[in-house]
């Protein structure tokens, strides 16, 4: 079973979509897809589809779900690679593949891919590269897991309180990994070649103090002095305004050794580096 999560829903079995158009049951597949291969218990997914006060229905119309899913895994079964029936399963059935155990049901991945699991084990390489100093190596895997996001996590799915969670995780994750790869970059002196993208950034998120300072920094090396330090006094009356806060002392560090113009680049990257994110 193939399972994309970052972008829209597609979970594909022996290259046949199993993602139903329905909203609930398609709800019901994200969350079994997230946590492939364990239990999702059924006080989780009607919370999910329903809240801290589902209907007394409840019960029977998840099962339903559940079976309208084994219906789509069934004809997935039945056709081959190219989508022509076969008449053929290997063996497999739905209740295979999306299996009843106590207390809840668990999906079943087999052998397939999973865009989760492929960017989590590339940015994890990619820090490791980090760790180590080697910045060519973290910039081209760290650049590698961000492709494999084409939109929002779950852009095409409505979110209860279980999978708002999840998606918020995950965007931690891309924006974790977001950070580390421009880090990648200013240490092998792309400061040019990040500016347009760190302008778009610093506007999108706004309070996200490791942004700003890897776009003072850029600016700084790229000869800007002055909106470098323009940048910092955005982000803190942003920060006092929204939240009561000061900015952290490591870009405060860095603000002032910009303003003394004489931050030595390797110890500007480090201060960049250290700065929290908002």
């Amino acid at each position: 079973m193939d399972i994309d999560i970052l972008g829209t829903l597609a979970v594909r079995e022996r290259g046949v979509s199993i993602t139903p158009t329905a909203p609930k049951p398609r709800q019901v597949l994200a969350l079994l897809a997230l946590h492939a291969d364990q239990v999702v218990s059924v006080g989780t997914l009607t919370e999910e589809l329903w809240g801290a006060k589902p209907p007394r229905s409840a019960r029977p119309t998840l099962q339903t779900y559940i079976l309208q899913l084994r219906e789509l895994i069934t004809a997935a079964l039945e056709a081959g690679a190219d989508g022509t029936d076969t008449g053929a399963t290997d063996g497999r059935t739905a209740k295979y593949v999306l299996l009843t155990v106590p207390g809840g049901y668990l999906l079943k991945s087999g052998e397939g891919t999973s865009d989760v699991k492929e960017f989590e084990r590339l940015a994890g390489t990619g820090y490791r590269a980090m760790d180590a100093e080697d910045f060519p190596q973290a910039a081209r895997l760290l650049r590698e897991a961000l492709t494999l996001w084409t939109g929002p996590a779950l852009a095409d799915v409505h979110a209860g309180v279980h999978l708002q969670t999840q998606v918020k995780r995950l965007e931690e994750s891309r924006l974790c990994a977001l950070d580390q790869r421009i880090e990648a970059d200013l240490q092998l002196g792309r400061h040019r070649e990040l500016l347009a993208e760190l302008t778009v950034l610093v506007s999108r998120y706004p309070t996200h103090e490791s942004l700003c300072g890897q776009y003072m920094l850029a600016l700084y090396r790229s000869g800007r002095r002055g909106e470098a330090l323009d940048a910092y006094q955005r982000l803190r009356a942003t920060l006092v305004r929204t939240l009561g806060l000061e900015p952290s002392t490591a870009l405060a560090k860095l603000q002032r050794s910009i303003l003394m113009s004489g931050p030595e680049t390797a110890h500007a990257a480090r201060l960049a580096s250290a700065v929290p994110a908002g």
